[in-house]
């Protein structure tokens, strides 16, 4: 490969011979080539050999652990003395047999054959393969010793030997071997036996007959039971937070999967800085696979010799229970934190936000948080209490708000006094996949004033539900996957009791074009039903702006009433964009926006927006400067949005 003196080449001296790169196959004749590009050297120096690799019938993996082999080999002989270069022949050949046996391939052949190369000095090393019989496991050997040998275990023996992975009949492969006797490790030591260890693990292999027979027995040693609970490192944070996440009775058995819930319960909160839950044994359980290193020895040998390193210091015997105290250390976050920020967008004018929080209050387990927020159009001040998250995830928090906004010719002002209430959890397995479920109640006191037309105010109570499924591969700056969000929610004015409902669905989609480039469609639609027109604003829809539809003044598309813009019962927006970064980081875009907000879907007035702008990615997330048209307003604006944290 360029840049590490290998190189893919045809033999000049063989030009009957078809050329095969990486990954490809030419003509039927399957072969690698392996070259070391030219190197100035003094005579008395060899020039790197080129190789030719002829596989005959290796499968593709196990030409590339071929090629990879002899690279590192050829790659040792720059610049060294002639003689050096002959030994390096040696080890080319043992190295190219050895990667065959870790495929499976005992009995293969290898034949190196050198001859003159070109004017640089160098050499050709042809190297022909003959795999053989790739050996399979004729006989498997699963043995226990320890309490996990008693007769209350026999479930477990049999869901073990249930789930070992190399199973009679299949290729023995080294890497399958090892990864074999790690998953069986893993699963034996993450419950009940935390010094579970191999008392052996032998490959007996019979090269002439391509077969494995395999020896494996794995020493339980006694179940562990956990013991009382220490706790390290706590100063003001109070100790029945670790209580809160580290539940169990003394005696339970020792599961590991329950120990890594509660570290990951504690470091999820923002009373520590780090937490670490083990067993008090001064090691944690063998690290899987500890014991299974090695490579195949050949007829006879063993493939994984034991290695006793990362074992507990005092591996305990017999098969009676053994109680191990439950060790907690945490080291805690700070006690304050502020922050703020300075921005600045098209829609708001300049923003100035301030942030206040403070872990444990009157020494009990909560943190809170206020703040406020003010820009030319709004202006916003809060007080939250958090609750320690919970086992499940879900964050609970309860506050008060202040909320005044002036747009489009709209006065509302707000206080009330909410709960909220967040769960975010991964699918399953290895996906990126992530839900985030959100809870809400409110009791509010708006006061609204419609300029030119009319003022009034209601009490009100409203519950919302949202689900939000996310799947990109950034959150913040996503060139690939999937957004979808659905919300509910409903309430009723507290002074006549009439009801209102709402319900909202949004979704964006993202496709990678090229190397840096992104396509981006998006969608929004929303449905107000009521039985009053004294609606809380947060229940009806307005649209446009940098963050809807482009071109239109911010949340100046909705129901005319006076000399203002209210919010309307049906939303509906679509967007479709088009990115082209120019280097990591600048970019440049095309966007078409539309949409409206009505009485109804049936009444819809559509609102076309559409231009071109700077896209510049950020840490925070990417920065886009537009400069748009609003075919209705016939008005060509630039809209930007910018924003510093301190």
């Amino acid at each position: 490969m360029p840049g590490d003196g290998l190189t893919l080449s045809a033999r000049p001296s063989h030009p009957g011979r078809p050329r095969i790169g990486p990954g490809r196959i030419v003509h039927g004749v399957r072969r690698a080539l392996l070259g070391l590009g030219v190197a100035a050297c003094a005579p008395a120096l060899a020039a790197p050999p080129e190789v030719i690799i002829d596989p005959g019938g290796a499968p593709p993996k196990v030409l590339q652990a071929i090629t990879n082999a002899v690279g590192a080999i050829t790659r040792l002989t720059e610049d060294q003395d002639v003689r050096e270069v002959s030994r390096l022949r040696r080890r080319a050949w043992e190295a190219a047999q050895a990667a065959l046996r870790t495929q499976g391939y005992f009995g293969a052949t290898v034949t190196l054959d050198v001859s003159p190369g070109a004017a640089n000095g160098g050499e050709f090393w042809d190297i022909a393969i003959d795999t053989g019989e790739r050996a399979r496991v004729r006989q498997l050997g699963l043995r226990f010793e320890g309490a996990l040998a008693g007769d209350a275990y026999a479930a477990r023996r049999q869901s073990l030997r249930g789930d070992w992975l190399l199973k009679e009949g299949m290729p023995f492969i080294n890497d399958d071997w090892n990864r074999a006797k790690t998953e069986l490790l893993d699963a034996a030591s993450r419950r009940d036996f935390y010094y579970a260890r191999y008392a052996q693990t032998r490959a007996l292999v019979d090269p002439g007959a391509a077969k494995a027979d395999l020896d494996v027995a794995l020493d339980s040693g006694p179940p562990v039971r956990l013991g009382e609970l220490q706790i390290i490192g706590l100063k003001r944070v109070p100790e029945s937070l670790i209580r809160r996440y580290v539940r169990y009775d003394p005696g339970d058995a020792y599961d590991q999967t329950r120990l890594e819930d509660w570290q990951q319960a504690l470091q999820s909160t923002t009373f520590f800085r780090g937490a670490f839950v083990t067993l008090a044994d001064g090691a944690p359980p063998a690290p899987a696979g500890a014991a299974s290193a090695g490579t195949p020895a050949g007829a006879g040998g063993d493939m994984a010799p034991q290695a006793a390193a990362a074992q507990p210091a005092a591996r305990p015997r017999g098969t009676d229970p053994v109680t191990l105290p439950v060790r907690v250390q945490v080291t805690e976050g700070p006690a304050r934190y502020a922050s703020g920020s300075l921005g600045a967008d098209s829609d708001y004018g300049v923003r100035v936000e301030g942030l206040y929080r403070q872990n444990v209050v009157y020494g009990l387990p909560v943190w809170i948080e206020t703040g406020a927020g003010v820009d030319n159009k709004r202006q916003r001040a809060f007080f939250d209490v958090h609750l320690p998250p919970g086992m499940d995830g879900s964050k609970d928090s309860f506050g008060l708000l202040y909320d005044h906004s002036d747009i489009e010719g709209l006065e509302t002002s707000r206080a009330g006094l909410g709960w909220k209430r967040s769960q975010t959890r991964k699918a399953a397995g290895d996906s990126r996949v992530e839900y985030e479920v959100r809870w809400g109640a409110l009791v509010a006191y708006d006061k609204t004033r419609i300029s030119g037309d009319s003022r009034y105010e209601v009490p009100s109570w409203a519950a919302t539900w949202q689900w939000l499924r996310r799947d990109v591969d950034s959150k913040y700056d996503p060139r690939e996957g999937n957004l979808v969000e659905f919300g509910l929610g409903a309430g009723t004015t507290l002074d006549d009791g009439k009801a209102f409902y709402r319900s909202s669905l949004r979704a964006q989609q993202w496709w990678p074009i090229g190397e840096r480039d992104v396509l981006t469609v998006r969608g929004e639609i929303g449905k107000v039903w009521a039985q009053t027109d004294r609606l809380p604003q947060d229940f009806s829809w307005r649209t446009g702006g940098s963050r809807s539809i482009r071109g239109y003044r911010y949340q100046s598309i909705g129901l005319r009433r006076g000399d203002a813009v209210i919010g309307a019962p049906a939303l509906g927006v679509a967007s479709i964009e088009y990115t082209h970064y120019f280097t990591d980081t600048l970019g440049a875009n095309l966007f078409v926006d539309a949409g409206d907000a009505a009485a109804s879907f049936g009444q819809f007035d559509w609102h076309l927006g559409y231009g071109a702008g700077l896209a510049v990615r950020t840490p925070a997330g990417p920065f886009f400067v537009d400069l748009a048209w609003a075919q209705k307003d016939r008005r060509l604006r630039l809209q930007f949005s910018l924003g510093i944290a301190f």
